[in-house]
């Protein structure tokens, strides 16, 4: 940012009689000249040299199967949530067990931003063809019915 005293300064020298003495003091003419110079210097810092290394193998995404889940789902067993597509939402239960939650529609909002909303019933339950789970962004996403997740054999 340029330092807003000299602009000041420059403007109080050009006005009439401000840098001048009076006529009178004055055998001749006097000539002056100001030379204003500023430097910025901009710093990009280069980026540390990556030593050669091996890819690290992504860990193998266990398989699961899907089976019939309940109608409803107490919304104080579920401890987590994660968004593997965009038709489902997977459940974690506080008992260890996995549910698929599977959306009526594609919900691809859902995968934009981590992590979903669940607006509870009165009666405390999270329900399939009832309820809907909401996107971070704030779209509704209706749910269409439960499955049990299990390790596929």
């Amino acid at each position: 940012m340029p330092n807003p005293f000299l602009p000041s300064v420059v403007m109080l020298l050009t006005l009439p009689g401000a840098a001048l003495a009076p006529v009178e003091d004055m055998d001749g003419l006097e000539i002056a000249q100001l030379t204003i110079r500023q430097r910025i210097v901009i710093r990009i810092p280069t980026p540390p040299a990556r030593a050669q290394s091996l890819p690290i193998p992504r860990p193998v995404r266990p398989e699961m199967e899907e089976h019939k889940g309940p109608r409803c789902v107490a919304i104080d067993t579920l401890a987590g949530s994660g968004v593997a597509r965009t038709d489902s939402v997977d459940l974690a239960m506080t008992d260890g067990k996995l549910l698929r939650a599977k959306l009526a529609d594609n919900c691809p909002a859902l995968d934009f931003y981590a992590g979903v909303y669940v607006k509870p019933a009165p009666d405390g339950s999270l329900c399939a063809k009832r309820d809907v789970i909401r996107a971070r962004s704030g779209r509704a996403c209706a749910i269409s019915s439960f499955k049990k997740l299990k390790l596929k054999r």
